[in-house]
């Protein structure tokens, strides 16, 4: 029997992410690294296309269920036996999904994949149906969630296990139901805004970023590794290393500002921010793996040439930059310090053809961390 979840005060002092949050964080970080591992695997193999819209595809699905739940847990978390529980099999179904990432980056196969995001879109729909019960103000919204869950899931079952095959119809037909997932939330949301707490969701998006840079550290320590592994310093993956390692301090630096997330609560503003983190998630993740591949290459173990692993870390860093600017910078400075990041990010699509292109690389995303700090600084008059 499904029972009623109490909604959060959205005003709530002090609110942060749960333990039982942070456990779903756990899983997420698993699925995200085997998509990751794909991705750098991929790309050293030269399976360029294949490996960066599997990763893409694969990707979408681990966030996408993330970000769900987190913006549910936002507004219904109430501790309950039903939540804990309906949490534990997403969780489950969470480790399914990794476990299935592999076999869909190298063959092509979703069984294992849209059978654990499938389940754990269900618990979502069970979460959102005890949402609705004795809930006089987002009723309607709670259903409109449950009842475009479920239909999606029914569609994913269809193309993804049924009649699945990596073809140019069955992929378009996997982004179309990309997009139905995506117009979900939109649908839902027109009947009464869900009253989510924003501090709580600005930590819980934070906490998945320090989870996709983590995937970078993973990184540098395997270039770490390997430069002292052969019985003498490789001097190549030091300077790797230590570029990862600025590349990757930056990003953070850039990402936790002293300028708030998500200052507002227009919906459009809400959409961008919410939504547009995929592409610094994404980037995150992959960067990680393009160093990765720069490690390959120079121990040559990769099938591709070192541009190649130059464009495989410039672009996701690139993306992230435009990110950022996307779901903050654009709404919150002034048009000059604003140009900061979209001007780093068309520098750093750059670097892969000059000459020591990672260093390059690194030195670019340093200076845009620096200059927007002293810039905001002088600008607040703290500098």
């Amino acid at each position: 029997m499904i029972r009623a979840l109490k909604q959060r005060d959205p005003g709530e002092a002090h609110r942060t992410a749960t333990p039982l949050e942070l456990f779903v964080d756990l899983a997420s970080v698993i699925a995200i690294a085997a998509a990751a591992t794909g991705l750098h695997h991929g790309i050293a193999e030269a399976h360029l296309q294949e490996a960066i819209l599997s990763f893409l595809l694969a990707f979408f699905g681990i966030w996408w269920a993330w970000m769900n739940y987190t913006w549910f847990a936002s507004a219904y978390d109430d501790d309950s036996t039903q939540f804990k529980l309906a949490t534990f099999v997403f969780l489950s179904s969470a480790l399914v999904l990794a476990a299935g990432v592999e076999e869909f980056m190298v063959a092509h196969e979703l069984t294992l994949v849209v059978a654990g995001y499938v389940i754990m879109r269900l618990a979502m729909v069970w979460l959102w149906l005890a949402a609705a019960k004795n809930n006089t103000t987002h009723a309607a919204t709670c259903r409109r969630y449950a009842s475009g869950i479920g239909l999606a899931q029914i569609y994913w079952i269809l193309i993804g296990i049924v009649f699945w095959q990596w073809t140019g119809l069955m992929i378009a037909l996997f982004c179309l139901g990309i997009l139905i997932e995506i117009a979900v939330p939109f649908w839902a949301e027109k009947a009464n805004m869900t009253s989510w707490h924003r501090h709580h969701m600005i930590e819980r998006y934070g906490l998945l970023n320090i989870i996709v840079l983590g995937e970078m550290l993973l990184a540098i320590s395997h270039a770490i590794y390997a430069a002292v592994s052969g019985g003498h310093l490789d001097a190549e993956l030091i300077r790797l290393a230590a570029s990862a390692a600025v590349i990757t301090f930056s990003l953070w630096w850039l990402y936790f500002s002293r300028e708030d997330h998500l200052q507002s609560r227009d919906p459009n503003r809400v959409f961008i921010w919410g939504y547009g983190h995929v592409f610094i998630f994404a980037a995150g993740a992959a960067t990680g793996a393009g160093f990765a591949v720069m490690v390959e290459i120079l121990t040559h173990h990769a099938h591709v040439p070192a541009l190649v692993g130059h464009l495989s870390i410039a672009i996701p860093v690139t993306v992230y930059l435009a990110g950022l600017w996307l779901v903050r910078d654009q709404f919150y400075l002034s048009t000059a310090n604003a140009a900061i990041l979209p001007v780093a990010a068309v520098i750093s699509l750059a670097t892969p053809f000059v000459p020591f292109a990672v260093e390059a690389l690194a030195g670019v995303v340093l200076v845009a961390a620096i200059v927007r700090t002293k810039r905001l600084a002088g600008a607040d008059g703290t500098g």
